[in-house]
């Protein structure tokens, strides 16, 4: 509709499908997240193999289970960011529906696989989280419904993203997943901002968030403890916090060596949660500050080609999937830092874990099919013909 009434450049008609989405895609962004992917790999050397020996299977056992994951998650990436945003849009909805009726279901069929948090699905030879999935899913759907609402005689679709992000922040807080909560939250409250939120609803909805912190501290003893620990002023040494702080420690600017970390032998999650505490203790800074680099590179590009999208849908679906990523990824090295409380979050495709890696996947896959060049001139373009 925006080409119809505002004109497009002309289209090469008849160009093949590969070579059109190698001129179009943001190939900087794709670039970053296979050397993200491949710096997951050789940490995954590294901080698993202690793992695997004690589960009782073969030293690269999660090693190649990360592989095979990362490839499928690689295909479905490259094979989304193909699609047009209509296409992406549908069928992200209908991933969205699947994953929310799947969290609502977890109380009853979930496992919590002895971390006290029912997160997931057991298939016996895998797991499944869900809310993972709906992620991305839940962006498309609200970043639809608020540009829904700027039209004439729209839906409320303001109110009901918002309904919508709640129902889903009550569900992941009940499990409890206090950090995904948050993330959804934030996810919707960017998009909300870039539809055009007045301020001061959005310091209200800081208020509550702060007044469901209180409630939660004060109900749920699995949040207090992680409060707790979080703002103790000494680090007790034999928890995962005390470990991953020496490990960064020790690792200073050139780390400790290929292979010398000790922190993957005593923390039970340096492969998935801490992972960052590895690759700090044995390359050092040096290693951190490339990977934040590439987390930036992306979050950074992708904001820039959104600024010039006319499409609304388009605008806000691909800021709250880049800011979703960028904050998850911060999130997670925030952690491993002491910056913030423990939150059981991934690094995307670095972090071990099928769930984690193919939905990364598929969110960086439809950030890159809304980062496309598209036959539709610039919005300054339009901005200079209203003058």
């Amino acid at each position: 509709m925006t080409e119809m009434v505002y004109g497009a450049v002309p289209v090469r008609d008849g160009e093949p499908i590969l070579p059109k989405w190698w001129r179009t895609v943001d190939k900087w962004s794709l670039s970053c997240v296979l050397f993200l992917f491949a710096i997951g790999l050789l940490l995954g050397l590294a901080a698993s193999v202690p793992l695997a020996e004690k589960n009782g299977f073969p030293p690269f056992h999660y090693v190649t289970r990360q592989a095979l994951f990362g490839v499928l998650a690689l295909i479905v990436m490259i094979i989304t960011s193909m699609m047009s945003p209509v296409v992406v849009r549908r069928l992200a909805v209908l991933g969205f529906l699947v994953s929310f009726v799947a969290l609502a279901m977890l109380p009853f069929f979930g496992t919590d696989f002895g971390k006290g948090a029912v997160r997931w699905y057991s298939l016996g030879f895998a797991s499944i989280q869900p809310s993972e999935f709906l992620k991305p899913g839940f962006v498309v759907a609200a970043a639809w419904m608020l540009a829904a609402s700027q039209d004439l005689n729209g839906p409320p679709g303001r109110t009901w993203s918002f309904a919508l992000c709640i129902s889903i922040v009550l569900m992941l807080a009940l499990q409890p997943d206090f950090g995904q909560a948050c993330l959804v939250l934030f996810g919707w409250g960017v998009m909300y901002f870039v539809a055009g939120a007045p301020m001061i609803l959005l310091v209200g909805m800081a208020g509550l968030v702060v007044f469901g912190g209180t409630i939660a501290y004060s109900n749920s003893e699995h949040f207090a403890r992680r409060i707790d620990g979080f703002l103790s002023p000494d680090v007790d040494p034999r928890t995962q916090l005390g470990y991953a702080t020496n490990a960064i420690q020790e690792g200073g600017l050139f780390g400790v060596g290929v292979g010398e970390g000790q922190v993957k032998w005593s923390l039970p999650d340096a492969h998935t949660d801490f992972i960052i505490a590895v690759a700090a203790e044995e390359y050092g800074l040096v290693l951190v500050l490339c990977i934040i680099a590439l987390y930036t590179v992306i979050v950074v590009r992708s904001l820039l080609r959104l600024m010039r999208e006319r499409d609304p849908f388009i605008r806000l679906a691909g800021t709250g999937l880049a800011c979703m990523f960028g904050v998850q990824a911060m999130i997670n090295m925030g952690v491993a830092v002491r910056l913030l409380p423990a939150k059981g979050m991934t690094l995307p495709f670095v972090s071990y874990g099928g769930s984690s890696v193919i939905a990364s996947g598929i969110a960086v896959g439809m950030l890159l099919a809304f980062t496309r060049s598209r036959p539709q001139g610039e919005i300054s373009d339009l901005l200079g013909r209203r003058r």
